[in-house]
């Protein structure tokens, strides 16, 4: 850090991605990457767009909005879109947090939680997940704060019914909660159809994972038009043009090819379940994840270790040195190669070992 750095964030600890490493091909279980590509008419979507980069983006996304909007059936005044549901998860730190009002989130959950708090230097509130790593409704129960609830969670993958969020709602009637979607598309309810019902609801959704434009950068927000009102005072105080060009023409491309992402969505959860299988006959312990991703731990070899050992096998993983997690691993659901192999390496693991 320069000694020119504010002093309010001198003991700020960024957000660390997943790591892309370079060095050599890699099989990559450590993002939650889609495991398969765009439909192939999304190039040429995107392809129109790029002869047309001397002008601005539609700071509204007008076209994309209301093909959104058709999409969910709701108006696009309840939609706001966004730079990758991190910008607009931000927009709600910063719109519906202070002072007086803390952020409240689960101690194990998404880890852009507690940067966004610090970053916009408001408080926060972490609860415990319950041991089997669920979040326990009652506990968000009159919270006095903003609520944060990834559902599914991550890394654990377990998620919360729509009827549970529903009782968070209503026991906060005067606090926002934010249900952020990233990976409800792999077996979990969304909960946009509650914003009619709840004016404290937000949801944000995602375009990189479910729909393979991790790279695109496009998420969203649904919400009652008031509360998109304040996202979009947020929105147009930093960057109005936050969606560029080509990434609103590659949405509207997803929109349109639905089917073919869904299709992929129930392969990943066709490939999660094998995956699951596979590592319990190998004496891994797994929650029941409903992302695309599992959460596993072995109990004759720790987290740090095995990301370390499979690294050097050209595998990645996650690994997170949190305390209460560190003998943990989250791990990306590929291709159904890409996992055999990733199984049969674990194996031959285990056999060194033993």
């Amino acid at each position: 850090m320069s000694r020119f750095l504010s002093i309010k964030y001198a003991d700020l600890e960024p957000y660390v991605p997943g790591e892309q490493p370079q060095d050599q091909p890699y099989i990559k279980l450590n993002t939650n990457e889609n495991a398969f590509p765009p439909h192939p008419s999304l190039s040429d979507a995107v392809a129109a767009e790029a002869g047309k980069l001397q002008l601005y983006s539609d700071p509204e996304s007008r076209a994309l909005r209301q093909t959104l909007a058709d999409y969910h059936q709701v108006s696009p005044e309840e939609l706001i879109m966004s730079n990758g549901s991190d910008e607009v998860l931000n927009f709600a730190f910063m719109a519906f947090c202070d002072a007086h009002t803390p952020a409240v989130f689960p101690d194990v959950t998404y880890g852009f939680y507690p940067v966004f708090a610090r970053i916009n230097q408001v408080p926060f509130r972490e609860l415990p997940l319950r041991e089997d790593w669920a979040v326990e409704p009652r506990d968000y129960f009159h919270a006095a704060g903003t609520i944060f609830l990834a559902n599914p969670n991550a890394p654990t993958g377990i998620a919360l019914t729509r009827a549970q969020v529903e009782e968070i709602l209503q026991m906060n009637p005067y606090n926002v909660v934010v249900v952020d979607e990233a990976y409800v598309n792999f077996g979990a309810k969304s909960c946009v159809p509650l914003i009619r019902e709840y004016d404290n609801l937000l949801v944000t959704r995602t375009f990189s994972k479910y729909a393979s434009l991790a790279g695109g950068r496009l998420g969203y927000g649904a919400a009652c038009p008031e509360l998109i009102a304040d996202l979009n005072a947020m929105r147009n105080s930093i960057n109005p043009y936050n969606v560029n060009r080509m990434t609103a023409a590659a949405g509207i491309s997803c929109l349109k090819d639905d089917a073919y992402y869904q299709r992929n969505c129930r392969q990943i959860q066709n490939i999660r379940s094998w995956t699951a299988g596979a590592l319990k006959e190998l004496g891994f312990t797994l929650t029941d994840s409903l992302g695309n991703f599992l959460f596993v731990r072995h109990p004759r070899i720790g987290g740090e270790e095995l990301y370390v050992e499979l690294k050097k096998r050209g595998i990645l993983i996650r690994h997170f040195r949190q305390e209460r997690i560190q003998d943990y691993n989250r791990i990306s659901i590929g291709t159904r190669a890409q996992m055999e192999k990733l199984v049969n390496t674990l194996k031959k693991l285990l056999e060194e070992r033993a």
